[in-house]
C-alpha cells in the first residue's frame, strides 16, 4: 500500500511507522563515525528491537548488545552474532544460556563475577568477561535514568577494585549517559580516565555504553570522532566499543493515533485518542516529555505571555489510568473524530516499552519502504493479550 507520509490520511489505526530511508541516513551516520574513530558501535536492544528489520542493520552493524536472556537470544538467533551482554542480575537459570549466546558478559559486580565467571567460562570458553564500572559522575539530570546517582545499584566504584584485576576479566564497562552530547561525553571521559586508567594496562576492550545520541542534528560528530582517535593514541591497546539504542531509532518515524472523541471540563477540552501515554508512550509521563505533535504548537500554560489558539486540546489516552494524558497543544483547527494525530520521533524506546494494561493492544508496527510502499510487519489481536495471561 502506497501512502502519503505527511499525513498518513489511508491510516486509519494506531500505528507505529518505521521509514526506512530515515533509519538508513541514521545507520550511515553510524557507521561512519565506527569507521573514521576505529571504535565499534553497537545496537542496544534496550531502545529499538524490531527484528524484522535487523537485515537493514545487518550492513552497517555486526552486533548487539543485551540486557536480559531474552534479548541476548534474540540477538544471537535474529541478528545472527553473538552479544555483548550486561545485566544487574545473573542467576543461576540463566547464566549458561546468556554464556552460549554472548561474546562478551560484563558482571556487574565481583560477587557476580565471582560467583559465575568460571560458569560462563566453562560453557564459552571464547567468552570475553569484563566488569562494569562507575565512575561516580553523570550529567543525566532525571535521577529515573541517572546510572552514576548516589546509591546506585550499578557497576563497581574504584576503590573496590583490586590493584591487579583477575586474570580473566579483559574489559570494562561504563555507562553514564542519556541522549547525550559529545561535549558531555568529553566532560565523563575525563573522571572515567582519573578513576580507571591505572587498570587500562591490564585491559584489552573498553565499553563506554550507550546514551550517546550522535544522531541528533546539534550532535558535534567530528568532536566524539576526534576524541575517540585521541583516547587511541593514550591506550593503543583498547578496542573501544559504543552501545547506543536511540541513536539507531532516532527521528526514524512516528506513531499515527486518531481522534476518537472529544470532551470538555472546566474549560479544559481533551482529544481522546485510541492510543495510550502509559501503554504506548510511558517516556512521555516518566521522564517527563512533551513529544512534537506534526501540526500543532505546544502550549506552556505556564507563561502568562503565549497567545492561546481557540482550537487548544489536552491529548488523552484511552486507559483508564487518570493521568494518562497530556497538554497542552494548539491546532490551527477543530478536531474531529477520526482524524489522525501524528505523534513524531516515536521508534526508539516506544515499542520496547509497550503494555497492554487495561488490555488496550499495542498499535500495529509498519516499515515505510524507500519506494513509499508500507509494509505491516505485525498487527496484535486478543490472543496477544490472552497469551500473556497464561
Amino acid at each position: 500500500m502506497k501512502v502519503n507520509s505527511t499525513t498518513f490520511e489511508n491510516i486509519h489505526e494506531p500505528m507505529y511507522i518505521l521509514e526506512e530511508s530515515r533509519l538508513r541516513g541514521n545507520l550511515e551516520l553510524i557507521s561512519r563515525v565506527a569507521r573514521e574513530s576505529d571504535i565499534e558501535i553497537i545496537l542496544a536492544f534496550k531502545a529499538y528491537a524490531l527484528w524484522k528489520t535487523f537485515p537493514i542493520f545487518r550492513e552497517y552493524v555486526s552486533s548487539t548488545t543485551a540486557s536480559s536472556l531474552y534479548e541476548a537470544r534474540l540477538g544471537f538467533e535474529e541478528f545472527g552474532a553473538p552479544v555483548h551482554t550486561f545485566t544487574p542480575a545473573q542467576t543461576d537459570a540463566e547464566i549458561d544460556e546468556i554464556s552460549r549466546y554472548s561474546s562478551h558478559i560484563s558482571f556487574n559486580s565481583l560477587t557476580q563475577y565471582g560467583r559465575f565467571h568460571e560458569r560462563a567460562l566453562k560453557v564459552n570458553p571464547k567468552l570475553k568477561l569484563g566488569l562494569r564500572v562507575n565512575p561516580e559522575y553523570s550529567e543525566v539530570g532525571t535521577l529515573l535514568y541517572n546510572p552514576c546517582a548516589p546509591g546506585t545499584r550499578f557497576g563497581i566504584t574504584a576503590d573496590k577494585l583490586p590493584e591487579t584485576l583477575p586474570s580473566d576479566i579483559t574489559g570494562f564497562h561504563c555507562h553514564c549517559h542519556c541522549e547525550s552530547g559529545s561535549d558531555v561525553f568529553r566532560r565523563t571521559l575525563k573522571h572515567i580516565e582519573e578513576k580507571f586508567s591505572k587498570w587500562f594496562p591490564q585491559l584489552e576492550w573498553i565499553n563506554f555504553g550507550g546514551g550517546h545520541l550522535m544522531t541528533r542534528k546539534d550532535y558535534d560528530v567530528g568532536l566524539l570522532i576526534n576524541m575517540m582517535r585521541e583516547f587511541h593514541k593514550r591506550y593503543p591497546n583498547l578496542h573501544i566499543i559504543l552501545e547506543p539504542g536511540s541513536a539507531f531509532g532516532w527521528q526514524t518515524g512516528p506513531l499515527v493515533a486518531q481522534v476518537v472523541d472529544v470532551v470538555e471540563d472546566h474549560g479544559i477540552k481533551t482529544a481522546i485518542l485510541n492510543v495510550s501515554f502509559t501503554c504506548h508512550m510511558p517516556d512521555c509521563l516518566e521522564m517527563p516529555y512533551m513529544p512534537v505533535v506534526r501540526g500543532a504548537k505546544i502550549i506552556d500554560n505556564s507563561s502568562h505571555n503565549t497567545p492561546h489558539s481557540t482550537f487548544v486540546y489536552r491529548l488523552g489516552g484511552c486507559s483508564c489510568l487518570s493521568g494518562d494524558f497530556m497538554g497542552s497543544w494548539a491546532f490551527d483547527h477543530e478536531l474531529q473524530v477520526g482524524e489522525n494525530i501524528i505523534f513524531e520521533d516515536m521508534l526508539h524506546y516506544t515499542t520496547v516499552k509497550t503494555n497492554m494494561f487495561n488490555g488496550i493492544h499495542h498499535p500495529a508496527i509498519a516499515l515505510l519502504h524507500t519506494d513509499g510502499e508500507l509494509e505491516v510487519l505485525r498487527r496484535f489481536t486478543y490472543e496477544d493479550y490472552k497469551n500473556r495471561m497464561d
